[in-house]
């Protein structure tokens, strides 16, 4: 049975990793990391974090349970309250049982049973405390926000967010709604409010922060598979789509050779064929010119959007691991410790200097970065550290922009 669309901890929405974004519609998952996904929707801290959640919100229940038993004797309707419990406790097994029963996870027709079953203790809750010579407040009312904490680590955040601004809006209604002989009695009302809203609110912002921590990290063990490839290679997509074109190609070739697409090819067959041609020749053709950096940068969600390359000669090629490993964190630091949304870095390779009797077997070349949105003193003491690793470098600030020119020193291929 499916489960719909979920948020994990790799902050990958399942059922729309191809879904483009809106900083980057050219930006597109590779099959690896979304299989990665998949594998993994309950590691990485997920069930852990629930869990955690979870006890918080049990124990906010547990402290609401006890307020209901104290104020007992002021209620002139406690059947109501009783019912707007049992309803809540109905609940709550729900949704113990149907997330044990999906294997950790939470369906939607289990988050919409979820919230009718809320829905049902609130106006039990509300009706039972209304009136204006009642000196009681909800409880199991504001029990479901402690319901839609754990809740957060099983569904798109948004949602929960819009039922808890639900919750909200319904229980700051009745506050407002309700007769009153002294208005300085509304100020309780505020503070149950704000126990039923605030725990949801915190774990939206926890899970969220979690998500892009693990995405971060995730993303970049991703890109620096690259760090490993030839001079000239293709990257993770062009590889994926370099396999499809293959077993396309090869199963065009299986008709012909079984005797099921007869010789000359129809039109349809022989269109497909020259189409599957082209292909392969633009890929391989690709391949000679793309380098490591470039295919990193663009398998990189995070990158992707704010990076520029410009490396006519490929020379990014011929950094050694090591330089190509320091490279790819520096301009990884730039671009996921910024702030800023528009922070941009712009990588100018090349060209290379003369050959010098100094160093006959040494080539060097600039790499040189304009950055922008991001000042000197927001660059982080790693960043700076990893460019002395790639080669001397001198940085200077026009305008507010960054500009590092990296002197760099490689061995000659030719002599290898």
């Amino acid at each position: 049975m499916s489960r719909g669309i979920e948020e994990n901890t790799l902050g990958v929405v399942v059922g729309r990793e191809h879904k483009h974004r809106r900083n980057n519609r050219d930006f597109r998952r590779s099959a690896r990391t979304v299989s990665t996904t998949r594998a993994n929707q309950g590691g990485l801290g997920t069930r852990d974090l629930g869990f955690g959640m979870a006890v918080c919100g049990g124990i906010i229940v547990v402290f609401l349970l006890w307020r209901f038993i104290y104020q007992w004797p002021a209620y002139e309707q406690p059947i109501l309250s009783i019912a707007s419990w049992c309803a809540m406790i109905l609940t709550i097994t729900l949704v113990l049982l149907g997330v044990g029963l999906s294997s950790g996870g939470m369906p939607s027709w289990l988050f919409a049973s979820t919230l009718a079953g809320a829905a049902v203790a609130v106006g039990l809750d509300i009706a039972a405390c209304w009136g204006p010579d009642q000196h009681v407040y909800p409880t199991a009312a504001v029990a479901v926000g402690s319901l839609l904490l754990p809740i957060v680590t099983l569904r798109e955040t948004r949602q929960v967010i819009a039922a808890t601004a639900v919750l909200g809006g319904v229980l700051t209604a009745a506050a407002l709604l309700e007769v009153r002989a002294d208005p300085l009695t509304l100020a309780p009302d505020f503070v149950v409010i704000t126990l039923a809203v605030v725990p949801p609110m915190l774990g939206v912002a926890i899970v969220r922060a979690f998500r892009r921590m693990v995405q971060l990290e995730l993303d970049l063990v991703l890109v620096q598979s690259t760090v490993d490839a030839p001079r000239l290679a293709v990257g993770m997509l062009a590889s994926e789509e370099l396999a499809r074109l293959d077993l396309d190609a090869e199963q065009l070739l299986n008709e012909v050779a079984e005797g099921r697409a007869a010789l000359p090819l129809a039109r349809g067959s022989s269109s497909k064929a020259s189409s599957l041609a082209t292909q392969l020749r633009l890929h391989l053709i690709e391949g000679r010119k793309e380098t490591w950096l470039r295919n990193a940068v663009m398998e990189s969600e995070f990158l992707a959007p704010s990076v520029t390359i410009d490396d006519p000669a490929s020379l990014a090629g011929l950094l050694d691991p090591e330089q190509r490993d320091a490279l790819l964190i520096v301009i990884w630091l730039l671009v996921s410790d910024s702030e800023r949304r528009d922070a941009t870095v712009h990588i100018e390779i090349g060209p290379r200097h003369p050959f010098t009797a100094e160093y006959p077997r040494t080539l060097r070349f600039p790499i040189v970065l304009a950055i922008r949105g991001v000042p000197r003193r927001r660059v982080d003491l790693a960043a700076w550290e990893a460019m002395g690793v790639v080669g001397p470098h001198l940085d200077s600030t026009h305008n507010g922009d960054l500009r590092v020119e990296i002197d760099c020193s490689v061995d000659n291929p030719a002599d290898a």
